[in-house]
């Protein structure tokens, strides 16, 4: 009898599941998002280094050198592009690319040591920096070990041979086959390594989607055993960020803010990207809506040249919507230079004498960090759009919550604009962005904005 209570207890727990299931609401609402995004990632602001060009010395060691000037600006979490040594066969340039990743768990000997690099990240934390690492997940360097020793984790040619991404232009890079437990394991227990033995706070995923979601859901789970990480994704789909990624991109916000700074589209092109970002994307998503990172200043020009007069609107809206913002290696010292991306080529430092766009860059987050209504994802107020009669023009919103309420108004033209609002949802009593002077807006009144024009405007912020 014994036996036969033991073989029928799964099928009585199935009965009392399925009577759980029975007598629970189907229609109550179920959390989407499993992940809880650290407590320090409530209004941080990224700042991304190419450890190459932003020192002339291209180390870690030189870059810690430059962590209080960052403190100063106020960014809050560091992200270092690759660190790992990079691949010489199938080369690009002179040295290459940093995401042709030899070796996952080494140090590149250009950077530094890993002493360097556990000096640097230790000498973040001291000076309250959260450090993330940019990991190269989809593919590797022809001539990581990996491609000798276990030629059967790759993707494979019609014919057999090694494959880089198709379609793009990536011959210094062979992709992994990520349906090889080995894969996982390998780069899964890097992760791991770099967390627990280095103090790593996450990591930016190159490529995220690439790669499949699972592997970023089962790292995700076990990163947060070691310590509670930030994980950022380089892909553009609200299902990762379900059990993985805390961020991840907004290319459309970054494609159409460009296409409205050239005149390609007027401010109305934004309300797609913001209506979906409110209907589509869960409310904890904090999505990345750069000005400038690497691969647009390499690849699609300098900020002068996607953005012209428009530069400064953009990025105080950058700084002030819903979404992650981040400073790119020597924007704030008004960098007019496409970087090399293959190439030594350090940053002119010098650029940034008199820059008034670096200040811009300090009040912004100056202004978020005293207006909780601007945080990061859960933690900040939705937007809600302050309709006129100028919508093509002027573009607008509000975001308050706990008596904190802040007007943003966008002149996202080449003209002079005079526009009525159309409701009372921007009335109030403020203080001026920069200047601190005290401004009142009433329902229904007449607001102008010179060419490319803007205002932040704030009430009841700390």
């Amino acid at each position: 009898m014994r036996k036969l209570a033991l073989a029928l207890s799964p099928l009585l727990l199935a009965a009392c599941n399925q009577a759980d299931t029975a007598t629970s609401d189907p229609w109550e609402l179920q959390p989407y998002v499993q992940i809880e995004a650290p407590e320090w990632t409530r209004d941080a602001v990224l700042y991304q280094i190419n450890t190459r060009q932003f020192t002339p010395e291209g180390t870690f060691a030189a870059a810690e050198r430059e962590l209080p000037r960052l403190k100063e600006l106020g960014v809050d979490i560091l992200w270092l592009m690759p660190i790992h040594p990079i691949g010489a066969v199938n080369r690009k340039g002179t040295l290459g690319s940093p995401y042709s990743v030899q070796d996952y768990y080494a140090v590149n000997p250009e950077f530094g040591s890993e002493e360097d690099l556990r000096s640097f990240i230790d000498a973040a934390h001291e000076q309250g920096f959260h450090v993330i690492l940019d990991l190269v997940a989809n593919h590797t360097a022809w001539d990581n070990q990996l491609a000798t020793d276990h030629p059967d984790w790759y993707e494979k040619t019609w014919d057999g041979q090694f494959r880089p991404t198709p379609w793009w232009d990536w011959s210094d890079i062979i992709d992994l086959d990520w349906s090889q437990p080995g894969v996982r394991k390998h780069v899964g227990e890097a992760m791991e390594m770099w967390v627990r033995d280095y103090g790593v706070d996450g990591f930016r995923a190159d490529v995220a989607g690439y790669v499949p979601v699972d592997f970023w859901e089962t790292m995700r789970a076990r990163l947060d055993t070691i310590r509670p990480v930030f994980m950022l994704g380089e892909v553009q789909q609200s299902s990762y960020h379900r059990a993985a990624f805390d961020a991840t991109y907004g290319w459309d916000w970054h494609h159409t803010s460009k296409r409205i700074a050239a005149g390609a589209a007027d401010a109305t092109g934004l309300f797609g990207y913001y209506a979906e970002h409110e209907s589509l994307w869960p409310r904890e998503a904090m999505r990345l809506t750069y000005i400038e990172n690497h691969d647009s200043n390499a690849w699609e020009g300098t900020i002068y040249e996607n953005y012209g007069p428009a530069l400064d609107a953009m990025t105080a809206l950058a700084f002030t919507h819903q979404g992650l913002p981040m400073v790119h290696n020597g924007q704030e010292t008004c960098n007019a230079k496409r970087l090399e991306f293959f190439e030594k080529d350090p940053i002119d430092w010098s650029q940034g004498e008199g820059c008034a766009y670096g200040q811009l860059l300090a009040d912004l987050i100056a202004f978020r960090d005293a207006n909780p209504a601007l945080a990061n994802g859960k933690w900040g107020a939705i937007m809600s759009q302050v309709v006129n009669d100028k919508p093509q023009q002027l573009f607008g919103w509000v975001r308050q919550q706990d008596g904190n309420k802040v007007l943003g108004l966008f002149n996202l033209s080449g003209k002079p604009v005079e526009a009525t609002l159309a409701d009372g949802l921007a009335a109030g009593a403020y203080t001026e962005f920069q200047t601190g002077g005290e401004v009142t807006i009433a329902a229904g009144d007449t607001v102008s904005l010179p060419a490319w024009g803007y205002r932040l405007l704030s009430s009841g912020g700390e």
